[in-house]
């Protein structure tokens, strides 16, 4: 097992690297805007090193005998898709409509996948559940570019949610879950090479998208195969959830164009009030550290309690929210990002 974990962050820096240069050399550029969190331009599409890192490291591991399940190689084949759909979309700007379509499809096909094995919960159909599944995967892929907004978030989360989930996985006896949770953890720390404030390389759609898909179709499959309860995933990703879906909410509440960029995440606005994108990334690792992973741990310890866990969770991030928006910040944040 040594081998694939130390490949996992060592490709991916490699990689990312890599790409890097192709990016500068063909001007494949993040220019900043009024919505930006970046001051200059930047090259995107950082994704595309993370998660052929991530594959090539889970590729090994498989032929050292581990991840025997076809499920991992359907939903890191999905993940590609998705990639590459990130990738067009990076280099062209597609229109969102068509990018749902393509989110749409790869999901669905995810959702055919569950409900041929015994991943769902026992006792429901998977065709009860369809609607409101596929809405939780959209909504959780979406959300993921939503928070891939300043230099290090997107990448540090991956990795804590997917650090925290390893651990819990193992605990339970799950070792190829645990295995492929911690491979896409560690691959997040190469990446973070070049996207550690202030960021050379930024993800992309590429990127954060299919990481958004990779974590539902965990965080799915571990319910459904009592690796590790849905609500330790809600849990670990709660600070993401959160932001995103407090700002959805409170911006159609204004009236406001959903699809418009802003800077209205209270991880932005918070950049913007500390000048600093590096003192938000250590706030989500405390937040995590000293009060997300210790309810995470509760809830895979004690599931039948893990509503009252989630909220317990929830509850003060709400409440969080709701004070960041009263706060004024300046319209601009130094630093690239």
């Amino acid at each position: 097992m040594i081998l694939p974990l130390l490949l996992a962050p060592l490709l991916a820096a490699l990689l990312c690297g890599l790409y890097l240069r192709l990016a500068q050399r063909r001007h494949w550029l993040d220019q900043p805007n009024a919505r930006s969190s970046h001051s200059k331009p930047t090259p995107h599409g950082g994704g595309v090193g993370l998660l052929s890192a991530f594959v090539l490291a889970s590729i090994l591991a498989a032929s050292e005998g581990m991840l025997r399940d076809p499920f991992w190689w359907q939903l890191s084949s999905l993940a590609l898709v998705l990639m590459v759909i990130g990738i067009v979309d990076d280099l062209v700007n597609l229109p969102v409509w068509l990018r749902l379509v393509g989110y749409s499809i790869c999901c669905s096909l995810l959702l055919v996948v569950l409900a041929g094995g015994d991943w769902l919960p026992p006792g429901i159909s998977p065709w009860l559940l369809w609607p409101l599944l596929l809405f939780g995967l959209l909504w959780l892929l979406n959300l993921y570019n939503f928070m891939d907004g300043i230099d290090g978030l997107a990448a540090i989360q991956c990795f804590l949610a997917c650090s925290g989930a390893s651990l819990l996985g193992f605990l339970g006896g799950a070792a190829d879950y645990a295995l492929f949770c911690l491979l896409l953890a560690l691959s997040q720390l190469g990446f973070l090479v070049w996207n550690w404030p202030p960021a050379r390389l930024f993800m992309g759609d590429a990127g954060s998208i299919p990481i958004g898909f990779l974590l539902g179709g965990l965080a799915l499959y571990g319910a459904g195969s009592s690796a590790v309860p849905l609500g330790c995933w809600l849990v670990l990703l709660a600070a993401f959830i959160t932001d995103a879906t407090w700002t959805l909410l409170d911006r159609w509440r204004r009236g406001e164009y959903l699809a418009a960029a802003h800077r209205d995440h209270a991880y932005q606005r918070l950049s913007r009030y500390w000048q600093s994108h590096l003192a938000v990334d250590l706030l989500l690792v405390v937040l995590n550290a000293l009060w997300l992973f210790p309810i995470a741990l509760a809830a895979w310890r004690w599931p039948q309690h893990q509503v009252a866990l989630v909220m317990l969770a929830y509850v003060p991030l709400l409440v969080a929210m709701y004070s960041i928006r009263a706060v004024e910040v300046p319209s601009v944040s130094r630093g690239n990002r």
